[in-house]
């Protein structure tokens, strides 16, 4: 029929010839371009064994170690001053002076009286062995010296609460009062606060109480000081339970001797709860797939991707509960160059 199209068998021999030599040689100049493939530059890191801390991380308001307001005990004007804004004073040392003209007058007068009564009393003594004085003037001579040694230590208090001294060594505040001011109890002159060290309190779930015990070290730092650690010790843990927040109150002691930690300041605490020796890696060799933790590990100068199970993070390591061996090299620099069976060149190795 005109119709019908014929094909020759021998273009259908040629035709398959020419397919069954393309099969042969695709696998081969794929493979060849494979080979040809430049490796990729690496830096690996080796999986070893490390102490891994496991730390409860807070936040806390430091507070002087001891603190108080100074203020007078009585009412009357400032005769003088003697200190200035921000002095470390010692204990004892001397602040601020009221006037105290009428209490050292009566001080004054009454030593001169026990003088004269002491030497009264002396002479009545004499007359007593020679029988001229009586037993009877002799108790009261001796009775009226102990009133007025009584009478003169009442003076002396009530000079003493007209001097206003430090409680205790710190470092005083700004100033409040001036010379010639009439002050009272309840007026501020100043504040005095032992920066020595200084007192943190913080909260902690109640999950972590187990682990946490008096004398255990904090490690504190303060944006005002970056890169700056400070170092103290738990010295007390409240003894209830918040039971709105389930959480307990920690109290912590740092030694502050630069004076660098003022109260008030806000510290954020890391407690170290626990210290594992465990195999770790750089959060950078992490290959993060859908919800699953990948890394490449180089084997035959190759990168083979392998799946990992992570366990706890602190900043820049990542604790590797299994997946890895001890030894292993996995790549932390070019992951994103990478595919699984890349040829790669190792650049160096961190440990």
């Amino acid at each position: 029929m005109a119709g019908k199209l014929r094909v020759s068998p021998i273009v259908i021999a040629v035709i398959a010839v020419i397919g069954l030599l393309v099969f042969l040689n695709f696998p081969t100049q794929e493979l060849e371009q494979k080979q040809s493939r430049p490796a990729t530059p690496v830096v690996v890191h080796e999986v070893t064994f490390t102490e891994f801390p496991v730390v409860v991380e807070a936040l806390g308001t430091a507070r002087a170690n001891e603190a108080v307001l100074i203020t007078p005990q009585k009412s009357d004007v400032v005769s003088s001053l003697h200190f200035e804004d921000g002095q470390l004073v010692d204990k004892g040392q001397l602040l601020l002076t009221l006037d105290n003209r009428e209490e050292l007058a009566r001080v004054n007068e009454l030593d001169v009286n026990i003088q004269e009564a002491k030497r009264q009393l002396v002479r009545i003594k004499n007359l007593a062995r020679e029988s001229v004085a009586s037993e009877q003037l002799l108790d009261e001579q001796q009775a009226r010296v102990k009133a007025l040694k009584a009478q003169l230590e009442v003076a002396n208090a009530q000079l003493a609460e007209l001097e206003i001294r430090a409680p205790f060594k710190g470092k005083l505040g700004i100033r409040q009062v001036s010379l010639g001011a009439l002050i009272g109890p309840g007026d501020v002159i100043t504040t005095l606060d032992d920066l020595l060290q200084v007192k943190v309190d913080f909260s902690i779930a109640e999950n972590h109480l187990p682990t946490v015990a008096l004398g255990q070290r904090i490690f504190s730092k303060s944006v005002a000081y970056p890169g700056e650690e400070f170092t103290g010790a738990i010295s007390s843990i409240d003894s209830r339970v918040d039971p709105l927040t389930r959480a307990v109150q920690v109290r912590a002691i740092i030694d502050n001797p630069d004076l660098k930690l003022r109260p008030g300041m806000l510290l954020q605490i890391n407690l170290q709860k626990q210290l594992l020796n465990t195999l770790t890696v750089p959060e950078k060799s992490l290959v993060p797939i859908e919800d699953k933790q990948f890394v490449y590990v180089i084997e035959d100068s190759k990168a083979k991707m392998k799946q990992v199970e992570v366990g706890r993070r602190k900043p820049g390591l990542a604790q590797i509960i299994s997946g890895l061996a001890e030894g292993e090299q996995v790549v932390i620099e070019g992951t994103l160059r990478l595919r699984n069976g890349s040829p790669v060149s190792v650049l160096q190795t961190e440990n």
